[in-house]
Protein backbone atom coordinates (compact mmCIF):
# COMPACT_ATOMS: atom_id res chain seq x y z
CA UNK A 1 0.00 0.00 0.00
CA UNK A 2 1.30 3.84 -0.52
CA UNK A 3 0.49 6.67 1.24
CA UNK A 4 1.60 9.85 0.75
CA UNK A 5 1.87 12.63 3.39
CA UNK A 6 2.83 16.35 2.99
CA UNK A 7 4.78 15.53 -0.45
CA UNK A 8 6.50 12.11 1.05
CA UNK A 9 5.65 8.71 0.06
CA UNK A 10 5.23 6.84 2.83
CA UNK A 11 5.32 2.65 2.11
CA UNK A 12 3.88 -0.10 4.62
CA UNK A 13 4.93 -3.52 4.54
CA UNK A 14 3.04 -6.66 5.07
CA UNK A 15 -0.30 -6.57 3.27
CA UNK A 16 0.28 -8.10 -0.03
CA UNK A 17 -0.07 -6.32 -3.24
CA UNK A 18 -3.18 -6.67 -5.64
CA UNK A 19 -0.97 -7.70 -8.64
CA UNK A 20 1.31 -10.06 -6.95
CA UNK A 21 -1.91 -12.09 -5.99
CA UNK A 22 -3.61 -12.18 -9.36
CA UNK A 23 0.07 -13.40 -10.82
CA UNK A 24 0.41 -16.07 -8.38
CA UNK A 25 -3.23 -17.12 -9.70
CA UNK A 26 -2.44 -16.90 -13.29
CA UNK A 27 0.27 -19.28 -12.75
CA UNK A 28 -1.67 -22.11 -11.02
CA UNK A 29 -4.01 -21.86 -13.92
CA UNK A 30 -1.29 -22.31 -16.69
CA UNK A 31 0.27 -25.03 -14.64
CA UNK A 32 -3.35 -26.48 -15.27
CA UNK A 33 -3.41 -26.13 -18.29
CA UNK A 34 -0.14 -27.14 -19.54
CA UNK A 35 -1.11 -30.45 -17.40
CA UNK A 36 -4.28 -31.12 -18.89
CA UNK A 37 -2.88 -30.55 -22.78
CA UNK A 38 0.24 -33.24 -21.24
CA UNK A 39 -2.34 -35.66 -20.71
CA UNK A 40 -4.69 -35.09 -23.47
CA UNK A 41 -1.52 -35.22 -25.71
CA UNK A 42 -0.47 -38.81 -24.02
CA UNK A 43 -4.01 -39.95 -24.16
CA UNK A 44 -4.16 -39.13 -27.98
CA UNK A 45 -0.82 -40.65 -28.81
CA UNK A 46 -2.18 -44.33 -26.93
CA UNK A 47 -5.21 -43.99 -28.81
CA UNK A 48 -3.42 -43.80 -32.06
CA UNK A 49 -0.64 -46.42 -31.40
CA UNK A 50 -3.71 -48.67 -30.40
CA UNK A 51 -5.63 -48.07 -33.33
CA UNK A 52 -2.88 -49.14 -35.65
CA UNK A 53 -1.57 -52.06 -33.83
CA UNK A 54 -6.09 -52.91 -34.07
CA UNK A 55 -5.79 -51.74 -37.88
CA UNK A 56 -2.33 -54.42 -38.45
CA UNK A 57 -4.28 -57.37 -36.33
CA UNK A 58 -7.58 -56.48 -38.89
CA UNK A 59 -5.65 -57.22 -41.55
CA UNK A 60 -3.54 -60.00 -40.23
CA UNK A 61 -6.45 -61.58 -39.85
CA UNK A 62 -7.38 -60.87 -43.71
CA UNK A 63 -4.53 -62.46 -44.81
CA UNK A 64 -4.96 -65.38 -43.13
CA UNK A 65 -8.14 -65.83 -44.27
CA UNK A 66 -6.57 -65.20 -47.39
CA UNK A 67 -4.04 -68.41 -47.21
CA UNK A 68 -7.46 -70.66 -45.68
CA UNK A 69 -9.44 -72.77 -47.08
CA UNK A 70 -11.68 -76.09 -46.78
CA UNK A 71 -13.26 -78.21 -49.06
CA UNK A 72 -15.08 -81.16 -48.60
CA UNK A 73 -17.75 -83.12 -51.06
CA UNK A 74 -18.92 -86.94 -50.68
CA UNK A 75 -20.36 -88.32 -54.00
CA UNK A 76 -22.21 -91.86 -54.05
CA UNK A 77 -21.90 -93.56 -57.70
CA UNK A 78 -23.31 -97.16 -58.17
CA UNK A 79 -22.83 -97.88 -54.57
CA UNK A 80 -19.23 -96.47 -54.33
CA UNK A 81 -18.91 -93.33 -51.64
CA UNK A 82 -16.02 -91.37 -52.71
CA UNK A 83 -14.98 -88.45 -49.77
CA UNK A 84 -12.61 -85.73 -51.11
CA UNK A 85 -11.43 -83.74 -47.99
CA UNK A 86 -8.78 -81.05 -48.17
CA UNK A 87 -8.22 -78.61 -45.34
CA UNK A 88 -5.58 -75.21 -44.88
CA UNK A 89 -5.81 -73.36 -41.43
CA UNK A 90 -3.55 -70.34 -41.88
CA UNK A 91 -2.82 -68.19 -38.55
CA UNK A 92 -0.82 -65.10 -37.82
CA UNK A 93 2.80 -66.46 -36.33
CA UNK A 94 3.83 -63.77 -34.37
CA UNK A 95 7.02 -63.94 -32.44
CA UNK A 96 8.00 -61.60 -29.40
CA UNK A 97 11.77 -61.47 -31.05
CA UNK A 98 11.52 -60.29 -34.70
CA UNK A 99 15.15 -61.99 -35.42
CA UNK A 100 12.80 -65.11 -34.89
CA UNK A 101 11.87 -64.42 -38.52
CA UNK A 102 15.25 -64.08 -39.74
CA UNK A 103 16.40 -66.95 -42.13
CA UNK A 104 15.96 -68.37 -45.36
CA UNK A 105 12.64 -69.59 -46.99
CA UNK A 106 11.57 -71.33 -50.13
CA UNK A 107 8.14 -71.85 -52.34
CA UNK A 108 6.93 -74.43 -54.32
CA UNK A 109 7.63 -72.51 -57.73
CA UNK A 110 11.57 -73.04 -57.17
CA UNK A 111 11.71 -69.13 -55.94
CA UNK A 112 13.43 -68.52 -52.36
CA UNK A 113 13.55 -65.27 -50.17
CA UNK A 114 16.68 -64.89 -47.73
CA UNK A 115 15.27 -62.01 -44.95
CA UNK A 116 17.77 -60.26 -42.05
CA UNK A 117 16.93 -59.14 -38.69
CA UNK A 118 19.46 -56.49 -37.56
CA UNK A 119 20.12 -56.01 -33.90
CA UNK A 120 17.69 -52.82 -33.67
CA UNK A 121 15.27 -54.93 -35.61
CA UNK A 122 15.47 -53.40 -38.82
CA UNK A 123 14.55 -56.38 -41.63
CA UNK A 124 15.84 -56.80 -44.82
CA UNK A 125 15.14 -59.40 -47.79
CA UNK A 126 15.63 -60.25 -50.66
CA UNK A 127 14.44 -63.12 -53.28
CA UNK A 128 12.64 -63.88 -56.45
CA UNK A 129 9.36 -64.46 -57.26
CA UNK A 130 7.57 -66.32 -60.43
CA UNK A 131 7.87 -62.83 -63.40
CA UNK A 132 5.49 -62.89 -66.63
CA UNK A 133 9.11 -64.09 -68.65
CA UNK A 134 10.55 -66.15 -65.36
CA UNK A 135 11.94 -65.74 -62.59
CA UNK A 136 12.16 -62.30 -61.13
CA UNK A 137 14.70 -60.98 -58.71
CA UNK A 138 14.05 -58.30 -56.32
CA UNK A 139 15.47 -56.63 -53.30
CA UNK A 140 12.90 -55.31 -50.22
CA UNK A 141 13.30 -51.98 -48.97
CA UNK A 142 11.42 -49.56 -46.40
CA UNK A 143 10.40 -53.41 -45.08
CA UNK A 144 8.19 -52.70 -41.64
CA UNK A 145 7.71 -55.32 -39.47
CA UNK A 146 3.93 -55.27 -37.37
CA UNK A 147 3.25 -58.13 -35.09
CA UNK A 148 3.50 -60.84 -38.37
CA UNK A 149 2.57 -58.41 -41.09
CA UNK A 150 5.68 -57.51 -43.17
CA UNK A 151 5.29 -54.82 -45.16
CA UNK A 152 7.57 -52.43 -47.95
CA UNK A 153 8.19 -51.93 -51.46
CA UNK A 154 10.13 -54.66 -53.86
CA UNK A 155 12.39 -53.30 -56.10
CA UNK A 156 13.87 -55.41 -58.92
CA UNK A 157 16.83 -55.84 -60.48
CA UNK A 158 15.51 -53.47 -63.77
CA UNK A 159 14.92 -51.08 -61.80
CA UNK A 160 11.18 -51.07 -61.25
CA UNK A 161 9.07 -51.39 -58.08
CA UNK A 162 5.98 -52.93 -56.32
CA UNK A 163 4.36 -53.11 -53.15
CA UNK A 164 5.00 -55.71 -50.83
CA UNK A 165 2.99 -57.16 -48.43
CA UNK A 166 3.04 -60.81 -46.45
CA UNK A 167 2.39 -62.54 -43.47
CA UNK A 168 3.83 -64.81 -41.24
CA UNK A 169 1.85 -68.01 -40.90
CA UNK A 170 1.78 -71.00 -39.22
CA UNK A 171 0.19 -73.27 -42.07
CA UNK A 172 -1.76 -76.59 -41.36
CA UNK A 173 -2.54 -79.02 -44.34
CA UNK A 174 -5.35 -82.09 -43.25
CA UNK A 175 -6.00 -84.45 -46.15
CA UNK A 176 -9.80 -85.98 -43.88
CA UNK A 177 -11.51 -84.90 -41.36
CA UNK A 178 -9.27 -87.30 -38.99
CA UNK A 179 -6.41 -86.35 -39.93
CA UNK A 180 -4.03 -84.41 -36.98
CA UNK A 181 -2.01 -82.41 -40.30
CA UNK A 182 1.24 -81.51 -40.59
CA UNK A 183 2.21 -77.55 -39.75
CA UNK A 184 4.65 -75.57 -41.80
CA UNK A 185 6.28 -72.20 -40.68
CA UNK A 186 6.42 -69.60 -43.60
CA UNK A 187 5.50 -66.13 -45.18
CA UNK A 188 2.66 -66.00 -47.12
CA UNK A 189 3.08 -63.04 -49.66
CA UNK A 190 -0.49 -61.42 -51.96
CA UNK A 191 0.07 -60.35 -55.19
CA UNK A 192 -2.91 -57.71 -55.78
CA UNK A 193 -3.63 -57.44 -58.69
CA UNK A 194 -3.03 -61.56 -59.48
CA UNK A 195 -0.70 -61.75 -62.40
CA UNK A 196 -0.08 -64.15 -64.97
CA UNK A 197 2.90 -65.31 -64.88
CA UNK A 198 5.40 -67.58 -66.87
CA UNK A 199 4.53 -66.92 -70.11
CA UNK A 200 0.68 -67.66 -69.34
CA UNK A 201 0.93 -70.64 -68.31
CA UNK A 202 -0.88 -69.83 -64.73
CA UNK A 203 -1.84 -67.03 -62.51
CA UNK A 204 -0.65 -66.38 -59.18
CA UNK A 205 -2.54 -64.49 -56.15
CA UNK A 206 -0.70 -65.61 -53.54
CA UNK A 207 2.78 -67.48 -53.09
CA UNK A 208 3.95 -69.28 -49.91
CA UNK A 209 7.52 -69.11 -48.96
CA UNK A 210 8.47 -71.71 -46.46
CA UNK A 211 10.92 -71.79 -43.84
CA UNK A 212 14.07 -74.47 -44.32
Amino acid sequence: MLVTKAGAAVFTVGEPAFGTEHNKEEEKDMRRVFAVTLLLGLCLHGSDAAAQRTNAERRAAELAAFFSKRKHEVREKKGVRVEKFKEVKSEPAVRGDAAAYAGEYESDTGCGLTLRVAAGGAVEADGCEPGPDGNRRFTLRGARLEGALLTGTKVYDDGTNEKFEGLFINRTDRDSPTDAGTTAFGLGVIFDPPRTVHHGSYTLSRLFYRKK
